[in-house]
């Protein structure tokens, strides 16, 4: 190899190994907009919208329960939207987001607020984990999350 090609080839690889962290950015941003998004039709009351979060295959554990899978997570999502002796609304605290190629573990907390028609204001703290998957069409939903109330 030509002393001159040394520094092309250096160049060439730098540039291919500088992409990796950037393309893993992008997709965390992706997830956290995801995230971000869905609390904000949660918070709105979009049944509509309220299931694109997660996958088909979705298994999604919360202590004490049974593993919930996607129509089951759908239906009490629902459920709570639609009760009208309730107003439920999410806040979300990201701590951290992983990227590995098409797939994403997110620790996070949700706080639940749940305010009664008769005043009356429960609050559930709930740390967990998401993992995403990248879906064919370039969106990201999540695949299991696990979670606990504290």
């Amino acid at each position: 190899m030509k002393m001159t090609a040394v520094p092309v080839l250096a160049a060439l690889l730098l540039t291919l190994f500088s992409s990796v962290p950037s393309l893993a950015n992008d997709a965390a941003m992706d997830v956290e907009s995801t995230l971000t998004s869905w609390m904000a039709d949660f918070n709105a009351g979009k049944t509509e919208r309220i299931c694109d979060l997660f996958a088909p295959d979705v298994r999604a554990d919360f202590r004490g329960h049974p593993t919930r899978d996607h129509k089951a997570v759908c239906d009490l999502l629902t459920q709570s939207l639609t009760d009208t002796s309730r107003v439920y609304r999410y806040a979300l605290d990201i701590k951290e987001i992983l990227v590995f190629g098409d797939v994403a573990v997110v620790r996070l907390v949700w706080t639940l607020t749940i305010k009664k028609k008769d005043g009356g204001e429960i609050k559930s703290v709930e740390p967990g984990m998401d993992v995403f998957r990248r879906q064919a069409d370039g969106s990201w939903r999540i695949v299991r999350y696990m979670a606990y109330e504290e």
